[in-house]
């Protein structure tokens, strides 16, 4: 189904709890100016949904708004339809405080262009391949070598560099490259792992994971590795998968397929509440809408879901129910 590419709200007493909470692995990005209070995610890019001043489009990307961070989850397929869309929802992507690439695939690094024609020096985490997009390095020994040849006949005349480093096709832009689970900013992982499947075989891909005080918040672009294989990595971090959304990849899977990972994601994991978009796919979405009832979030284009104990979508003009909503859990706490 895709061409490959070479190449609501929650408190401060509980956003203090989870700062204390967690250790990170390397020094957060410098903020963007967010609100702190904020905890949302904004559906910026795909195929469905009821909003008529945004243009459908197959792809993917989402704002995510949590902790006073402001993350761009995917870029979508175009360029002009993802400025259109952010315009439209009154988002400026030049305050961002790190954009996250799930993988290399179009439809979700296509609108690149415009992420970086507003926000040209945003740090951008990316699945690091050996010869990626988005550049990549490996070691000189990678390669066998013959000291007999002469120098003329020898790679870097037989004194490689201990590290080759590959170009991009951004050159210049401040790319992070990530091989491995990692957490970039207090409960702030990206779930890294390598498809398996027919025709994804290799592809590499990240998730975005947030350990909130409700369990696991996810973002998926594509779950080429399996959905059920990203929530399981995600679960080993805390076993509570609160609110899973994006790409689930079950779009071109039979019944019996879809079956077997609505009742993983039910069952196994007892997701709480999903919201599934993109490559998800109609039948998976009417199986998830049986199993999951009220549980089942829209996540058509231009959807916001305001997190918290209960997500839920809320309207371009219905930010005082969020805030209701923060004086709820306030009152919880």
């Amino acid at each position: 189904m895709k061409a490959k590419f070479w190449g609501g709200y929650f408190s401060l007493a509980a956003l203090a709890k989870l700062l204390a909470g967690c250790a990170t692995t390397t020094s957060p990005p410098a903020a963007a100016g967010g609100d702190s209070t904020k905890a949302q995610i904004t559906v910026l890019y795909d195929a469905f949904g009821k909003s008529s001043a945004m243009q459908k489009d197959w792809g993917y990307a989402a704002l995510i708004e949590y902790g006073g961070k402001r993350i761009l989850f995917d870029t979508g397929n175009n360029s002009d339809i993802l400025a259109q869309n952010a315009k439209a929802k009154g988002i400026d992507l030049s305050k961002l405080d790190f954009v996250v690439m799930s993988h290399r695939h179009g439809d979700h690094m296509g609108g690149m262009a415009y992420l970086l024609s507003v926000n040209p020096k945003v740090k951008i985490y990316a699945p690091k391949e050996g010869f990626g997009v988005y550049g990549g390095d490996l070691p000189s020994t990678f390669y066998r070598k013959d000291a007999s040849l002469p120098p003329e006949q020898r790679y870097y005349d037989g004194a490689p560099p201990a590290v080759m480093r590959f170009g991009a096709a951004w050159p210049g832009v401040n790319f992070e490259l990530i091989d491995k689970s990692t957490e970039i900013a207090p409960g702030i992982h990206l779930i890294a792992l390598v498809s398996d499947k027919p025709g994804t075989l290799e592809l590499r891909e990240l998730s975005l994971a947030i350990n909130t005080p409700d369990g696991m918040v996810m973002v998926v672009g594509c779950s080429h590795p399996g959905i059920d294989k990203t929530v399981a990595a995600a679960a080993a971090i805390n076993p509570r998968i609160h609110f899973l959304a994006g790409g689930f990849h079950l779009v071109v899977s039979n019944d019996q397929e879809i079956e077997k990972i609505v009742a993983t994601l039910h069952d196994t994991f007892k997701v709480a509440f999903v919201a599934p978009g993109h490559c998800t796919g109609e039948p998976t979405f009417t199986a998830l809408k049986k199993a999951f009832g009220d549980r089942y979030l829209y996540a058509g284009l231009g959807t916001i879901f305001a997190l918290g104990a209960t997500p839920r979508s809320i309207s371009d003009t219905d930010h005082n129910a969020s805030t209701a909503m923060d004086e709820e859990i306030i009152g919880r706490s």
